[in-house]
């Protein structure tokens, strides 16, 4: 799991995940608004997770340029990735160094960027100018680009939302899109992006709350084995880190509980649930998680596999402070 948590400081609940065990944690601008205080607090992340005998954590961040950023103070202003794309790759890559080195300067580990969904649908409110392009083939080189440069510069990246999340006209953050389409339309439009971006060696990649009516009939792809373990293992060849989106996000924690949907992302395939808000929710996932090892739910080698990804990202790209 990868947690986040209130405020500017370390507080009491973070502290508790973090001695609990948790994979990461996620900092937001409520955490920290300058570059400073961003690597003072990463830098006590990780102190805490040595005191507490759990050796290394991740910190990570949604850093996408645009409107998605988590702070300015002290960081390079950066255009919507819609800008950069028209620019092309090679200004993708000149944005991933960037933010490279100015993560890495903070003890961020990983960045929660690219997104790599088409954006093919003008009423899509989520994605829009988050994206590269309307077009598989920009978004596949500018993504390629953007992901070589900034883990060439220590910060590993998380190529999102899949299988996609362009084509949607409902915002995960609130309810559930489904899309129909047939798997034929995934593997020409949706796929591609992320088809280079495994081959880029991308460190991670993020599922999305959006249910593929020709992959998998109303289950969510966070949830979904035919997506994660059939596409995105088997198909494309992926065997990165797995993460899932936000189990907050009104898309799942409207019609489950949080641990019951971070049971099933596991039990599918996910290798790491983010939590990034309430700690009511994040003791609810340690305790069903805890209940579906112990039944039998997830097996004892689905965790080994999932902590077997998550400890490779980590040999790679997490420092000590």
């Amino acid at each position: 799991m990868c947690i986040g948590f209130d405020g500017p400081v370390l507080n009491d609940a973070a502290r508790e995940m973090i001695a609990a065990g948790v994979s990461g944690v996620i900092l937001f601008a409520r955490n920290a608004t300058s570059h400073c205080e961003l690597a003072t607090i990463a830098a006590e992340v990780k102190q805490c997770a040595a005191d507490a005998g759990q050796g290394r954590v991740f910190v990570s961040i949604d850093h996408e340029g645009g409107r998605v950023v988590r702070l300015r103070d002290g960081m390079t202003a950066i255009a919507a990735m819609r800008e950069v794309g028209r620019a092309g790759a090679r200004e993708a890559a000149r944005v991933g160094e960037i933010f490279a080195r100015e993560l890495r300067a903070a003890h961020i580990d990983l960045n929660f960027a690219p997104v790599v969904d088409v954006d093919s649908n003008p009423a899509n409110p989520v994605i829009a100018e988050r994206s590269f392009s309307r077009d598989p083939a920009t978004v596949s080189s500018c993504a390629t680009a953007f992901i070589g440069a900034m883990q060439a510069g220590g910060v590993a990246a998380c190529a999102k939302h899949f299988p996609g999340h362009g084509d949607t006209d409902v915002d995960s953050h609130l309810a559930l899109p489904r899309l129909p389409h047939p798997i034929e339309r995934l593997r020409a439009i949706e796929l591609p992006p992320f088809v280079a971006a495994a081959r880029a060696n991308v460190a991670s990649i993020m599922t999305a709350h959006v249910v593929f009516e020709s992959v998998e009939a109303g289950v969510p792809a966070t949830m979904s084995g035919k997506v994660i373990e059939g596409v995105l293992r088997r198909e494309i060849g992926f065997n990165g880190v797995v993460f899932s989106d936000c189990l907050e996000m009104g898309a799942i924690a409207d019609s489950m509980g949080t641990g019951e949907a971070a049971v099933r992302a596991i039990a599918a395939g996910v290798d790491c649930v983010l939590v990034c808000h309430r700690l009511d929710r994040q003791r609810d996932v340690v305790a069903a998680l805890a209940e579906a090892l112990s039944s039998g739910r997830i097996t004892r080698a689905r965790v080994e596999q999932a902590v077997h990804r998550i400890d490779a990202m980590m040999d790679r790209f997490v420092t000590s402070g």
